[in-house]
C-alpha cells in the first residue's frame, strides 16, 4: 500500500473526504518526524513505537570493488511493533 492508497483507505474507514484524510495522514507523519528529529519517541499503544537509534561507525566492504570503506555513525529511525499489532499480523 502506498500513501495514496493509505489516504483512500483512511477516508473510507473514517467516512471523510480524501482531502481531509490526506491532511490527517500528512499531519500524522509530520508530527512523528518532528518528534524523532527532536530526539523524542512516539508510542502508540497497541500499534508500536517509533524512536531514534544511534548507529556506530563501522567498516564494510564495497560490493563492487571489494575494498573496505568506513560507514560513518548516524542516527536512524526505528519502529518496534506493539504486542497487539504482532498478534494481529500472526493470526
Amino acid at each position: 500500500m502506498n500513501k495514496t492508497e493509505l489516504v483512500a483507505a483512511v477516508a473510507e474507514e473514517a467516512n471523510m473526504s480524501k482531502t481531509d484524510a490526506a491532511e490527517a495522514v500528512e499531519a500524522t507523519f509530520a508530527t512523528i518526524e518532528k518528534t524523532l528529529q527532536g530526539g523524542g519517541e512516539v508510542r502508540i499503544i497497541g500499534f508500536g513505537s517509533f524512536q531514534v537509534a544511534n548507529r556506530k561507525e563501522s567498516i564494510r566492504r564495497n560490493p563492487s570493488t571489494g575494498k573496505p570503506m568506513t560507514v560513518p555513525a548516524a542516527k536512524v529511525p526505528k519502529f518496534k511493533a506493539g504486542k497487539a499489532l504482532r498478534e494481529t499480523v500472526n493470526s
